[in-house]
C-alpha cells in the first residue's frame, strides 16, 4: 500500500485522530509523525502533551512543522513507511493567520493557502509512502455570526475538499467510527451522464 494519500476528517472529539494512528500503525511499526501546532497558550500546550503522551512508545518520530511542511517530506527515514500529518486544519490556519500570513482580499489570500497545500500534496505523494492527513470538518454547524470565522470556515472546506479530491482514500469519523466516503461518494460516471 505504499505511495499512498489518506485523508480522515471529522468534527470535534469524533475519533480521528486516534483513527489515524491506528491506522498508520498498522502498515508500519514505526512512524512518522508532522504536527503542525505551535504553542501559543497553556491551553493549546495541553492539548499537544496529551497528544505527545499517547505516541510516547518508541513507534513515532516526530517533526514539529507548522509552516513549510513540505520540507518535512524530503527528511523522512527509510526505516518509516507511513507518516501521519496532524492537523491539516492547523496548518492551514497557520499559513493564513500566522506570522507570515498573506495580505489582501480573502480569496487572494486562499490563493495563497492553496498553493502551499499543493506543495504539501505534491512532496507527500513524492516521497512513496503512506501518508495520513487528518482534518477538521468545520462547516456542518450554524452560520458563523462574524466574517472572520465564515472566511474560515469556507477555507478549511475549500481546502478538505482539494486534499479529499488528491487523496486515495477519505474517511469520515463520527462517534470513534469511520467510513470512507470516497468509496461511497457519488460519482456521475456511475449514472451514464
Amino acid at each position: 500500500m505504499a505511495g499512498k494519500l489518506i485523508m480522515v476528517t471529522g468534527g470535534a472529539r469524533s475519533g480521528k485522530s486516534e483513527f489515524a494512528e491506528s491506522y498508520v500503525l498498522h502498515f508500519s511499526p514505526k512512524c512518522d509523525y508532522i504536527a503542525t501546532a505551535e504553542i501559543l497558550d497553556e491551553e493549546m500546550a495541553e492539548r499537544v502533551r496529551l497528544h505527545r503522551e499517547r505516541r510516547n512508545d518508541g513507534r513515532w518520530v516526530n517533526h514539529e512543522a507548522p509552516y513549510h511542511a513540505e520540507e518535512v517530506f524530503g527528511k523522512l527515514g527509510p526505516d518509516t513507511q507511513a507518516v501521519l500529518f496532524d492537523c491539516l486544519t492547523i496548518y492551514m490556519s497557520n499559513l493564513f493567520y500566522g506570522k507570515n500570513a498573506p495580505e489582501g482580499e480573502f480569496l487572494e489570500r486562499c490563493d495563497y493557502v492553496f498553493r502551499e497545500i499543493d506543495k504539501v500534496l505534491e512532496a507527500a505523494r513524492r516521497c512513496g509512502k503512506i501518508v495520513v492527513f487528518v482534518t477538521n470538518e468545520v462547516g456542518g454547524g450554524i452560520v458563523p455570526d462574524n466574517q472572520m470565522a465564515r472566511e474560515y470556515r469556507d477555507l478549511a472546506g475549500w481546502v478538505n475538499q482539494r486534499v479529499a479530491q488528491a487523496a486515495d482514500h477519505v474517511y469520515y469519523c463520527v462517534a470513534g467510527q469511520a467510513v470512507d466516503v470516497k468509496k461511497l461518494a457519488f460519482k456521475f460516471e456511475d449514472e451514464g451522464v
